[in-house]
């Protein structure tokens, strides 16, 4: 039997064994500007706001589920563009006609947030490395692991799986324009398509029909869109120097563990990322053990745009119904079920990385 966390039919090459751990007391930590006692990185003083990212998967999740093809999927794009443009950033769409594991075609849209850093070479920015922070902002069509099989083709809301990511990103980048030590240049893309894949009924697994979204943007990758804050006399001038994926990262009791594909393309990021959420007081979200691999937006950004990319992924051993959780493709994916402590633990851990280093 494979115990590894992948999503339902998105189980792919090189799946790793989980064990199964005791669930850890979650711990809250305000900003100091102390040293963590977990390693010697000064604690960032600026503070996360878990209310903020809280109202943000609020506002999604009001246009209903942002399910392919829909009034509410179009209403949502629009809003999330114009967020990131309210947070000083250009704002990119790109568009393309993907086919789904059926044949649907599927009118997708990728939103890319280009941070813009004016007099960069006067400022130092221009040597600054030029990262992105991603996550999927579509709706799971079908309900197809809630535990009422007459739920099955009723579309999810999606406050955690997709709004959750989406609502973490926003905040960042509202703290982004308020403060600018930040030692990244950090950009945002929002994939679409992500969670088409092969529902359960099928009886089918293709990996291929997930993170349809990520897996164009991939393909079709020739740079971040302003060069101004990447310094041109570096041979990676044209790229980014790592990707951060957010999946899940609302969820009532949430863990986060070291994800396999993560480490095997970019373990050193993995390392950054889960000292920086031991130094911000959540070492016992982010446990320090390697789970399974996960068939998400990552894969492609790894393979085929060839950046390191990480995911920040949920986890629960223990869950009977899903690794992902008892909420994941499931009616109640909803407000409901979503924790501003877990929001607060994943976005305090990014703002230390970020601001730290």
């Amino acid at each position: 039997m494979k115990t590894c966390f992948c999503k339902v039919q998105r189980m792919v090459r090189g799946l790793l064994p989980v064990c199964l751990f005791s669930l850890l007391p979650f711990f809250c930590s305000c900003s100091t500007t102390k040293k963590s006692q977990q390693n010697s990185q000064p604690v960032v003083s600026i503070e996360f706001n878990a209310d903020s990212a809280y109202a943000f998967c609020a506002a999604q999740c009001s246009f209903g589920p942002r399910t392919m093809n829909s009034d509410a999927h179009e209403q949502c794009s629009d809003w999330i563009q114009k967020k990131f443009r309210e947070y000083g950033y250009q704002v990119q769409t790109q568009k393309a006609d993907l086919k789904g594991y059926d044949g649907t075609l599927l009118k997708a849209t990728n939103i890319i947030a280009s941070a813009s850093v004016p007099n960069a070479s006067a400022s130092g920015s221009s040597h600054l490395p030029r990262i992105f922070i991603c996550a999927h902002w579509d709706s799971r069509p079908w309900a197809d692991n809630d535990p009422d099989e007459s739920n099955w083709r009723k579309p999810v809301m999606a406050a955690n799986d997709g709004a959750s990511g989406v609502a973490v990103m926003l905040e960042l980048a509202r703290l982004l324009q308020q403060h600018d030590s930040a030692q990244y240049v950090v950009d945002f893309i929002c994939f679409d398509a992500e969670d088409w894949g092969v529902p359960q009924w099928e009886d089918t697994a293709d990996a291929d029909s997930w993170a349809l979204g990520a897996q164009y943007w991939a393909k079709n990758y020739q740079g971040p869109l302003d060069q101004s804050a990447v310094s041109p006399s570096s041979s990676d001038a044209q790229r980014y120097q790592f990707a951060i994926l957010l999946d899940m990262v609302g969820g009532q009791g949430a863990k986060f563990y070291r994800e396999s594909y993560s480490l095997h393309y970019a373990s050193a990021i993995v390392d950054k990322v889960w000292r920086a959420a031991a130094a911000a007081g959540y070492g016992s979200i982010f446990v320090n053990k390697e789970g399974g691999g996960v068939t998400d937006d990552h894969v492609p950004v790894n393979e085929q745009a060839h950046i390191p990319c990480i995911d920040i992924i949920n986890h629960y051993p223990d869950c009977v119904q899903s690794s992902f959780g008892p909420t994941w493709h499931t009616v109640s994916d909803d407000m409901q079920h979503l924790d501003k402590n877990t929001l607060q633990a994943v976005g305090q851990t990014l703002v230390q990385l970020l601001f730290s280093e």
